[in-house]
C-alpha cells in the first residue's frame, strides 16, 4: 500500500511539474524545431514552424551606414533553406527570455551563426509565437546581425 501511495504522489508531482513547464517548454520546442529544420535543410519542417501570415524582418545597415529594417518573405526563406546543403546553416541560440500569456509567447535568443564550422555573424532573435489548435507557431521574427562584438 505504501508503494502505491508513494507512486501516486510521485506521479502527481511529475504531472504538476510538467504542467507548470509545458507552455514554456513547448514554445522553446517550436523555436528549436525551426533551427533544427534549418540545419537539416528541411523546408516542410521549417514551414510548419510558422503561421500562414508570419512576418520576418532583419535590422541591418545599408551601404551608406543607415539603419534599415528589411522585411523578408517566409516562403522565400523556406525555399532558400531547402536548397542549402544539409548541415550548412548552423544557428546556435541561447534562450535568454521566454514569456507566455495564454496564446501569446515572446522569446529572446542571442545567437551565433556558423556556415558549417565557420563563424559568420551573431546577433539576437526576437520571436512572437501564437498558440492555435494546441500548437505554437511563429508569427513574427525580427533579428539583428553583426560581425563584431560576438563572443565565440
Amino acid at each position: 500500500m505504501k508503494k502505491l501511495y508513494f507512486l501516486s504522489v510521485l506521479l502527481f508531482a511529475c504531472l504538476m511539474n510538467t504542467q507548470a513547464q509545458s507552455a514554456e517548454d513547448s514554445v522553446k520546442a517550436t523555436v528549436r524545431k525551426m533551427f533544427f529544420a534549418m540545419m537539416e535543410a528541411d523546408g516542410a519542417m521549417l514551414q510548419d514552424c510558422f503561421t500562414e501570415n508570419a512576418i520576418m524582418q532583419t535590422i541591418t545597415t545599408n551601404k551608406e551606414g543607415k539603419l534599415v529594417v528589411r522585411t523578408d518573405s517566409v516562403a522565400a526563406f523556406v525555399r532558400q533553406v531547402s536548397n542549402l546543403p544539409k548541415g550548412l546553416a548552423d544557428e546556435r541560440i541561447v534562450f535568454d527570455v521566454v514569456k507566455v500569456d495564454g496564446p501569446l509567447a515572446t522569446v529572446w535568443t542571442p545567437y551565433q551563426f556558423y556556415r558549417r564550422a565557420d563563424f559568420s555573424h551573431c546577433g539576437v532573435n526576437s520571436f512572437q509565437l501564437v498558440r492555435n489548435n494546441d500548437k505554437w507557431r511563429i508569427q513574427y521574427i525580427i533579428d539583428t546581425r553583426r560581425k563584431t562584438g560576438c563572443s565565440q
